[in-house]
């Protein structure tokens, strides 16, 4: 069987409608491997194949799969700071008709999100002129759970890391397994936690002020409710204590004004990539 390359914008004559899907906010391309999932991307219109590689932006859902929403909410930030942003899509009832939170948790039991993203990342390399070894990862309420956990799993993998109010934390703790601590990280998922290389890492934890309605968090079954928190303010504080135990200095942004609302820290979270994306790497270890 022949597989077909993916087409690049540059690969279409000028004025051909197929350019009008590749740049720009693009269609949504199911994953080739896996097409229960899907990602949207913002392509910068005047992208080229030229030059260095693009700054890579993945921003991630929450538990309403708004990401087409969240992709357009970042058109203009692609287009200003010439990088490719990617919007992934996991479904809701993966593992089951009822499922919303596998994607969240890394899921060992069902599917791997995190190797469903770095697939879709080297995807994105095959079309585009992209940086793919290192991007720029955010995610909030559920994406940013996702977030926090693939930053324990592909550190490597990131250029920065935006983590804006999750529901539940998982902490740097060897006591504890999975999903509250990261005592058998390297049983479920064959790498251990290594703290070090997050170290040096530009790290955002967000929260909006008001964002202390506990009615809205999922059950931890009280494992770690005294430890972490009540709340997300609670829960995003007590992360960023255990994170600085281990000696990665993670900054945070308390967005006055407003209780759970991706879109109203998104201001405060794009500045802060900005920074970012704008930057030019520090080696880390």
């Amino acid at each position: 069987m022949t597989v077909e390359r993916p087409l690049a914008p540059w690969d279409l004559p000028a004025g051909h409608p197929g350019i009008t899907f590749l740049t720009g906010p693009t269609a949504f391309f199911a994953l080739t491997g896996d097409p229960r999932f899907s990602y949207c991307l913002h392509v910068p219109t005047g992208h080229a194949p030229d030059g260095p590689p693009l700054p890579l932006v993945v921003t991630v859902h929450g538990t309403r799969r708004r990401a087409e929403t969240l992709r357009d909410a970042f058109g203009d930030f692609s287009e200003r700071h010439s990088c490719v942003v990617l919007a992934p899509l996991f479904p809701a009832g993966i593992t089951g008709p009822n499922d919303v939170d596998s994607y969240k948790l890394l899921s060992p039991a069902g599917f791997r999100p995190d190797e469903v993203l770095l697939a879709m990342v080297d995807e994105a390399a095959a079309r585009w002129h992209v940086r793919t070894d290192r991007f720029h990862l955010h995610g909030f309420s559920g994406g940013g759970q996702f977030a926090h956990r693939f930053a324990y799993l592909h550190p490597h993998r990131l250029a920065s890391l935006s983590v804006g109010a999750p529901g539940r934390v998982t902490l740097l703790d060897p006591t504890t397994t999975w999903w509250h601590g990261t005592a058998d990280l390297k049983d479920q998922f064959g790498t251990a936690a290594d703290p070090a290389a997050l170290r040096g890492l530009p790290v955002q934890l967000v929260v909006g002020e008001n964002d202390t309605d506990a009615t809205e968090l999922a059950p931890d079954n009280g494992t770690l409710s005294g430890a972490t928190g009540t709340d997300r303010v609670g829960r995003i504080n007590a992360l960023r204590a255990n994170w600085r135990d281990h000696g990665i200095d993670a900054r945070l942004d308390i967005v006055p004004g407003t209780g759970h609302n991706h879109f109203a820290v998104l201001p405060t979270v794009q500045r802060f990539l900005e920074a970012q994306v704008r930057a030019p790497e520090v080696p880390r270890r």
